[in-house]
This record gives C-alpha cells, sequence and structure tokens, in this order.
C-alpha cells in the first residue's frame, strides 16, 4: 500500500479510510450485480465479456452504456465510443487530482487507475486537494466491490431476473446524492451543483447519452478556480 501512497497532506489513518469506503463499496458491489445480471441476459455480450470489462475498465456508467448499445443491436464501434464519450469526465477529474499524487510515473499511473467517481468525493479536502491514501484503499475497496459483484450477477442472472424489479437500479443515484451533500458548504459549490444539473435537465432530450454528463461536468470548473 505505501508503494502507492505518498502525500504531502496530513492523511486519514487506514482504519477511517475503510471505514469510509466500505459502505460506498457495498452499493457499488449492489451495482455491479445489476450490471452481471443484464449483461447475463445479454447473448451478444457474454459473462466472459462482462466479467473482463469490469476488471479491466472499471467504469460502471460506461459499461452500462457498452451494454446498452449490444444489447439493442448495435455493433461495437456505437458502444466503445459511448463508453468513452461517458469517461470523458475523467479528464477534469484527473487534473484535479493530479497535484494531490506523487512519485514517478509507475505510481501516478496506478493511483490513476483507483480514480472513480466515489474515491474522487472521498479523497477530496478543502482548498482543492485530496487525500492519496483515502484515494488508493477506497479505489481498492471499490475496485473489488464492483468485479465481485459483476461476477455474482453473472452466476444468479437468471435467479435474480429484471434487476429493475428489484429497485438495484436506484442504488446509484441515491449514492450520488449522498456523494453531492456534504460538499454543498460554500455558496461556489452549491452554484456548480445547480448549474451542472440544469445543464444535464436541458440536454437530456436532445443530446446522445453521455452528453448531458460531460457538459454539467464543466459546471464543475467554477469549483476548481480559487
Amino acid at each position: 500500500m505505501s508503494d502507492l501512497v505518498d502525500s504531502d497532506l496530513p492523511s486519514e489513518p487506514t482504519r477511517a479510510s475503510v471505514a469510509v469506503a466500505v459502505p460506498l463499496g457495498i452499493v457499488v458491489g449492489i451495482f455491479g450485480i445489476s450490471f452481471g445480471v443484464l449483461a447475463a441476459g445479454t447473448p451478444a455480450f457474454g459473462p466472459a465479456a462482462a466479467l473482463f470489462m469490469s476488471a479491466a475498465t472499471f467504469a460502471g456508467s460506461a459499461q452500462f452504456a457498452t451494454l446498452t448499445v449490444i444489447a439493442a443491436g448495435g455493433q461495437a464501434l456505437p458502444a466503445i465510443l459511448a463508453a468513452i464519450l461517458l469517461n470523458l469526465r475523467y479528464l477534469p477529474i484527473g487534473i484535479s487530482v493530479a497535484p494531490s499524487l506523487h512519485g514517478g510515473f509507475v505510481r501516478r499511473f496506478l493511483q490513476a487507475q483507483l480514480i472513480v467517481d466515489e474515491s474522487w468525493a472521498v479523497s477530496a479536502r478543502p482548498g482543492g486537494r485530496f487525500d492519496a491514501r483515502v484515494l488508493v484503499i477506497a479505489g481498492l475497496i471499490l475496485y473489488v466491490a464492483w468485479v465481485f459483484g459483476t461476477a455474482v450477477g453473472l452466476v444468479t442472472g437468471q435467479a435474480l431476473g429484471d434487476p429493475r424489479a428489484l429497485g438495484l437500479d436506484g442504488a446509484f443515484p441515491a449514492l450520488f446524492l449522498a456523494l453531492l451533500v456534504p460538499h454543498l458548504r460554500t455558496r461556489r459549490a452549491v452554484a456548480s451543483a445547480v448549474i451542472g444539473g440544469l445543464i444535464a435537465v436541458a440536454l437530456l432530450p436532445f443530446t446522445p447519452s453521455g452528453v448531458p454528463i460531460i457538459a454539467a461536468a464543466s459546471a464543475a470548473l467554477i469549483g476548481l478556480r480559487r
């Protein structure tokens, strides 16, 4: 773990980091089950592809977008483009985290693989900085939960049926709301959230999947300005 973590910020103890990440891991695992169930019911996708994608990509929204395109009879290229479009939000996220990561290229590269929406949110600190230890620990827990959840969904897909009937599709919106609220402490943060929400809602009826998210993420630049 120490090979991945090097920060000039006072870091939370490992136990505290785990305590923050485990509840998120449970929700992410549930969402992973949902992905696995849907993938198991999509013959054109297949269990092996779903499990490999979860292990190699580790990006829930992009994976669901890819699965949706494939399930609708789409080809590989549109599916890949949908995933890339959704993951473009990691450009501003990566830019915001970069100053808080230290060490050589390999260490920073490995740390970057653990940056997802949840690990980014829980590792955020005042002044636009990030706790590298929390980022890494949370990222590892979330990664294991996501891959394990996918595997469970693939195995139990036939028994569980449509995950929407169980309410599993509501897990992620609830999680993102829980991540957002603690950061709404300043007018600038509230402005970022409101503007981002308005942009997403305005574009949703007229643009392809992923575009509203990318456009809304631009509102975060307000919060990043110092």
